[in-house]
């Protein structure tokens, strides 16, 4: 059997571990990539890479020219060339509507709102005044968001008070800007949820997401929340999915706030609150992907036992060479790590993670006190580059 070839615009550590997947299972595809970063993650698990900028519009035209499918592990993927070959019969998923609407936060959160799926309160800003007027209406903390090319929390700024306004507006340097009223939320969930090409949709369990500086750095699954609460957040997720085009698995990022969810934002592609399936359910977010956008039937959710993932985060105050020292953690059963091959570190770059699994019987209390144990142990060692 011929494998499928999936094209995907970005070659990061989401399209590496797809690339895993494939060689783990003996899955039926195979990997074009496009990306700017020459030997990028990805690149040792793909049949070729194009090096070019995620949108360039005939790079992504030749990516299209080598693929049955395309597919995108970054939004910056360029949409209206993604539009064009879309129209032209070419097999684009998610698709490249969903991508346009999720590029541009307050467009996704008027799509969302429009669609009467609960979001926190947004107005578009662009100057001091307009942000005064938004605080009179939302009051102080206020969640300042660049509209577009952001990720991770990168574009994120809470303004305290009046006094941080021009400071927060001088961070975002003439970008387009959006305000969202400050949520005080209980928890921070996801919830990673696939649907296929024939409109099936299956939602993973409630992952409790814990960040720190705007970065995810844990992912608890059960999240530690009652029953009915984390059926409401599937039941959402599932309803959102039915609102988007295309196929593929979507991250839905959600508040928490006495009972009731509301949906923070949408990830059009796999997420990073995702990583714990490779290990914890029978079929992961990755290969689940390449299932869905290719027609195939969709893999189970179940989660085979709790898990705690761990992202590996580059250090502060070193940039460059660097080596990832998990010997220690390797000792250890139910723990398994992953790391991303990226060349170069930097403060907060995400370069693995960890995943321990506990089991049934075991309080969850306890395998994240493990996990944060495991985390403990692992060293980001610094290296010299060698002169030739």
């Amino acid at each position: 059997m011929h494998p499928i070839t999936v094209g995907v615009i970005g070659g990061g550590q989401l399209c590496r571990m797809m690339g895993e997947e494939i060689v783990r299972k003996k899955l039926p595809f195979e990997l074009v990539t496009l990306d700017p970063t020459e030997g990028c993650p990805a690149a040792p698990f793909a049949k070729k890479q194009i090096v070019a900028d995620f949108k360039d519009s005939k790079a992504i035209r030749e990516l299209a020219e080598q693929s049955d499918v395309m597919t995108y592990e970054i939004e910056l993927a360029g949409y209206e060339t993604l539009h064009e070959l879309e129209n032209m019969g070419k097999k684009v998923h998610p698709s490249s509507h969903t991508l346009q609407i999720v590029q541009d936060k307050f467009r996704q959160k008027s799509f969302l709102q429009s669609r009467g799926l609960p979001v926190p309160d947004f107005r578009e800003v662009a100057s001091s005044e307009s942000i005064v007027r938004a605080a009179e209406w939302f009051g102080y903390p206020l969640m300042l968001k660049a509209r577009t090319d952001s990720y991770d929390g990168r574009g994120n700024y809470l303004i305290k008070d009046s006094r941080e306004i021009d400071t927060a507006l001088a961070h975002f340097n003439g970008r387009r800007l959006m305000v969202e009223q400050y949520i005080e939320f209980d928890k921070e969930v996801s919830v990673i949820a696939a649907r296929g090409t024939n409109g099936e949709i299956r939602t993973y369990p409630v992952g409790e997401n814990i960040h720190e500086d705007n970065i995810l750095r844990t992912t608890i699954v059960p999240a530690r929340m009652d029953k009915a609460t984390a059926q409401k957040a599937e039941a959402l997720a599932a309803k959102t999915l039915k609102e988007l085009r295309g196929a593929g698995v979507f991250g839905i990022e959600m508040f928490v706030r006495a009972g009731e969810v509301m949906i923070n934002e949408i990830a059009p592609r796999v997420h990073n609150s995702g990583h714990y399936t490779i290990e914890a359910c029978p079929t992961s977010q990755f290969e689940q992907h390449l299932r869905a956008i290719t027609g195939m039937p969709l893999g189970s959710t179940e989660l085979l036992r709790p898990a705690v993932m761990v992202n590996i985060l580059g250090p502060q105050g070193y940039s460059g060479l660097y080596e990832v020292d998990m010997k220690e953690a390797g000792f250890f059963r139910g723990v398994h790590m992953h790391t991303y091959g990226k060349k170069t570190t930097s403060p907060k770059r995400k370069l693995g993670h960890l995943t321990v699994l506990g089991n049934q019987d075991a309080p969850l209390e306890d395998v994240v006190a493990r996990a944060q144990a495991m985390e403990s142990t692992i060293r980001i060692k610094r290296l010299q580059e060698m002169k030739a």
